[in-house]
């Protein structure tokens, strides 16, 4: 850091010694945030296996309360940030178990940070035990968009048949609530199917994930699929599921909705088990810490 003022920044926990080469020596090449090399950090009294920070140092100046404040309102930076920080985690987690923390997990030195790790050592190891050998998995589905309803005097409705030869056509009000209803009953049916396919994903997934998580559905931008396809996100999973599972819970998952139509479900992943981290009651983190959660 030149000399300035440092800040001790935590990407994730992994266990010492779990791996071979020796953690050290697979983040002596890694550089996260502020393009900072990466190092575990461990009490000297840690036990081969114990939980331990990987951890990097960054300028306070850039990292101070007031500084992150005006730096989380910046999208360019935010995504730059993650990025960083997820390539710090995704190399780790190609070697070994690792509990991801969120962004900006900061301690005013490395001491308080060894503090704060024996202080919830044990919530660490346990959640590093239900993570080994499992990686998540996400699930997303997704109904179709509205088509749009044409304006009064434009023609049937969508999907409805021309007026046959000789009949009298429906005035311009008329087809247009025709198309209102025909509409509104078409984006009923999505939905029940919808229900469906959550009803079917969340029975088959229980045969083979250990863990589920439910998040919000997306909107806008990020509501299209991994190809860019229109639809509205009505599902979004996410599950931890054993390695020698994941490939038979991929198809079962797909199998299990592919007769509804209207409904479109995609398996993503695998992913860092950042969904995973933080267990239902985590322990309150330091005070000079946005904090760790384990």
């Amino acid at each position: 850091m030149n000399g300035e003022p440092a800040l001790t920044y935590v990407y994730a926990v992994a266990a010492v010694a779990a791996v071979a080469p020796p953690l050290p020596a697979l983040l002596s090449g890694i550089r996260g945030v502020e393009d900072a090399p990466v190092a575990l950090l461990a009490p000297r009294e840690a036990a081969p296996g114990a939980p331990a920070f990987v951890a990097g140092r960054v300028p306070a100046a850039h990292w101070s309360e007031e500084a992150l404040r005006t730096r989380f309102e910046d999208l360019a930076w935010l995504e730059e940030t993650a990025r960083a920080h997820h390539h710090v985690v995704e190399a780790l987690t190609a070697h070994t178990t690792v509990l991801p923390l969120r962004i900006a997990t900061l301690y005013r030195d490395d001491d308080r940070a060894l503090a704060a790790l024996r202080e919830q050592r044990s919530a660490f190891a346990e959640r590093l035990a239900l993570l080994a050998g499992h990686t998540e998995y996400g699930v997303k589905a997704y109904v179709a968009p509205d088509p749009e309803t044409p304006g009064p005097g434009t023609g049937a409705a969508p999907g409805e048949a021309a007026a046959p030869a000789g009949a009298a056509p429906s005035s311009p009000g008329k087809a247009y609530l025709q198309a209102r209803r025909a509409q509104h009953h078409a984006r009923e049916d999505r939905y029940r199917q919808a229900g469906r396919a959550a009803e079917r994903i969340a029975a088959t997934a229980a045969r083979y994930a250990t863990r589920a998580v439910r998040h919000p559905v997306q909107t806008g931008p990020l509501s299209r699929g991994e190809r860019g396809e229109r639809g509205e996100n009505v599902l979004n999973d996410a599950y931890l599921v054993p390695d020698d599972l994941a490939d038979a819970f991929r198809t079962a998952v797909l199998r299990a909705v592919e007769d509804l139509p209207g409904v479109r479900v995609e398996v993503t992943g695998p992913w860092a088990p950042y969904s995973f981290a933080t267990p239902t009651a985590p322990p309150a983190a330091p005070a000079d810490s946005p904090g760790p959660r384990p």
